[in-house]
């Protein structure tokens, strides 16, 4: 078997969905593909909220080992993942791209955070579970304007 495939998480700012994204790539597929996040700016620090509600309920500490990255210091990716970015999702090369259209839980409630956190838990796993389908399995799921 080659080598797995790069995803990367993207948003504009890098500081909530897409790392919460990358954590749970981590946690749930790192036997499948490699997570990444980044965006087309930068935050100071991951959300805490973010922070907070993925070490409570996974047991992950996201600023020990992430932070807000850049596109460009991504390596090669072969799949983009844009979170809902509403105005202008970063654009990166890619063989297969899809969009999340996750709202942004930033300066809501715990429950807005959680239900998102769910969302992207699921994606993750469905993504992880396409991906070991082979090629095709992800070939299903291009919409018609990609094609």
């Amino acid at each position: 078997m080659g080598q797995k495939p790069k995803v990367a998480f993207i948003c504009v700012h890098n500081s909530c969905r897409s790392q919460i994204a990358e954590a749970l790539g981590k946690y749930l597929a790192s036997d499948v593909f490699e997570s990444y996040s980044a965006g087309t700016e930068t935050v100071p620090q991951i959300n805490q909220d973010a922070v907070r509600l993925i070490k409570q309920l996974y047991g992950i500490d996201m600023e020990q080992t992430q932070y807000s990255k850049l596109l460009n210091e991504l390596p090669p990716v072969d799949i983009v993942i844009t979170m809902g970015c509403n105005v202008a999702c970063p654009y990166l090369p890619c063989k297969h791209r899809e969009d999340w259209g996750l709202d942004d839980p930033s300066g809501s409630g715990d429950a807005a955070f959680i239900q998102t956190i769910k969302q992207i838990y699921n994606n993750v796993l469905n993504l992880k579970n396409r991906l070991q389908m082979g090629d095709k399995g992800i070939e299903r799921h291009h919409t018609s304007e990609e094609l």
